[in-house]
């Protein structure tokens, strides 16, 4: 992928230090010191336009967003796109919000063990040819360094339109472990899901009718914890349900 930036972008960027990060090694296991708070740390990697990250930041504003991408231009766009979002709720720049311009290849560069809370990977290449398997971002290479930055309350939440990358990821995730849920083969079947931030890519698929597959990965212990306490009070409401049917139909049977 190469894309054609504007002239003086790179200036454009280190003139932006707030909200742009040109290198992450310093801010690694520092980056509550970036934000100047304690608050839970979001991570996309791939962000493309910025759209999704930018969109988060703002309706999320309790939760740090960092965008990682590794193209000038991108950074660029993204960073103009979350200004005017933040413009419109009366901010000079987004407070939550840092765009980092990375290779995702050395993200144990950017972040401490434990140090970020979820990963976002939205509509990542699906590098379908065999021999760039490992390029995948959830081939389990990577996946085991995103395991290693997580912290306790750690989850990966995964979208793409591509089912050959879908099947591979769910057998990635499968194949370390990991505990799945929210599964879904066509995310916006019964319309769009308006309690989600969707992508560039992700809007044109949606007015095409495309599928969009979705999986998030449960990682840390305590949200393991808090996934094992929802599975089984949704088992003991399902339960009580249906013995209250069964009285019910028993009532019925009486009559």
């Amino acid at each position: 992928m190469r894309l054609r930036g504007r002239k003086g972008i790179r200036e454009s960027l280190e003139g932006q230090p707030e909200l742009v990060v040109l290198d992450a090694e310093p801010h690694k296991g520092k980056w509550r010191e970036f934000f100047g708070n304690d608050q839970p740390i979001y991570v996309e990697l791939g962000m493309g336009k910025g759209r999704f990250i930018s969109q988060m930041s703002a309706r999320y504003p309790h939760i740090n967003f960092i965008g990682v991408d590794m193209y000038d231009e991108l950074i660029r766009r993204a960073s103009e796109k979350a200004r005017i979002i933040w413009e419109q709720k009366g901010e000079s720049h987004p407070p939550n919000l840092a765009l980092l311009r990375a290779n995702i290849e050395g993200i144990e560069t950017m972040f401490a063990p434990g140090e970020i809370e979820r990963v976002h990977l939205n509509f990542s290449d699906p590098w379908p040819k065999a021999k760039h398997a490992r390029r995948r971002l959830t081939h389990p290479r990577l996946v085991a360094k995103y395991i290693e930055l997580l912290n306790e309350r750690g989850e990966i939440h995964f979208k793409t339109d591509s089912q050959s990358l879908f099947e591979f990821s769910l057998n990635s995730f499968a194949e370390m472990e990991l505990v799945m849920r929210n599964i879904s083969l066509h995310l916006h079947k019964e319309g769009p899901r308006e309690d989600l931030v969707f992508t560039e890519y992700e809007m044109k698929f949606m007015e095409k009718g495309q599928n969009i597959y979705r999986v998030e990965a449960v990682i840390g212990s305590e949200a393991l914890r808090k996934h094992r306490e929802a599975k089984q009070e949704k088992s003991l409401k399902e339960e009580a349900e249906a013995i209250e049917a069964g009285s019910d139909d028993s009532g019925d049977d009486d009559n």
